[in-house]
């Protein structure tokens, strides 16, 4: 489960734009391929899943309130941010957290119906996704050779939520593939069968999307259906820039 945090992912990045110029033959010339391609972001999730709400193995929501720990996030995403732009980024897709607190494993542990969503969980993930929006227009007013998008997927997700069957979906509160209480208290084991209708579940496992629900948010951020999925404007409009 070992992961590489963002900051070595733009290290790696830095390491791969060196080797571009490379085999282009000059930094004009990696700078005007880079500026063409999309950079899709998605982070924040594992900071609130695997870090704040962990408080038996981590400090941090007990030396921060949601409101100081969404800043914390947001700046060093600031920096990092910035240093993709340095190195010829141009386009951003910078996609929001969605609703933790709806997740199986959330659900096993602290909800009680097993099915109520945990609102201190989706209320802190509402502060992060606030300001990283917030981010967005900070960004594009000082960047006018850039374009930086934000993907609302806490709204797209609370579509689903809300009328789930419209979307094809069946069960929203419990994994496909998992063991305990709504599949999350374990994620999906090695060998274990799986759910054969897995379309009909939003969720995998104890905490990652069906494949039919990444498609749903796939094609709202690509052409958005309302003017929240995607601010200001939505991928397919960004790949025409």
């Amino acid at each position: 489960g070992a992961r590489i945090s963002f900051s070595g992912q733009v290290r790696n990045y830095r390491q791969t734009v060196s080797r571009v110029v490379n085999l282009l033959g000059s930094e004009a010339n990696a700078a005007n391929y880079l500026s063409k391609c999309i950079y899709s972001i998605g982070l924040g999730s594992n900071d609130y899943l695997n870090n704040y709400f962990m408080p038996l193995f981590y400090s941090t929501s007990r030396r921060y309130n949601p409101e100081q720990y969404a800043n914390v996030l947001i700046q060093q995403y600031t920096q990092q941010l910035q240093a993709l732009y340095n190195y010829g980024a141009r386009k951003f897709v910078l996609i929001g957290v969605g609703q933790i607190g709806c997740s199986p494993n959330e659900l096993a542990q602290n909800s009680r119906d097993g099915r109520t969503c945990v609102e201190r969980i989706n209320a802190a993930n509402r502060i992060f996704n606030s300001k990283l929006k917030g981010l967005v227009d900070q960004f594009n007013n000082a960047n006018s050779d850039a374009k930086f998008i934000y993907i609302d997927v806490y709204g797209i997700f609370q579509d689903i939520t809300s009328n789930p069957s419209a979307y094809g979906f069946r069960v929203t509160n419990a994994g496909c593939c998992g063991v305990g209480r709504n599949n999350g208290q374990i994620t999906c084991l090695p060998s274990q069968r799986p759910c054969r209708n897995r379309n009909e579940y939003l969720f995998w496992d104890a905490f990652h999307p069906t494949e039919a629900a990444n498609v749903i948010i796939g094609r709202r951020s690509y052409n958005a259906q309302s003017r929240s999925d995607a601010y200001p404007i939505d991928i397919r409009r960004l790949a025409q820039l």
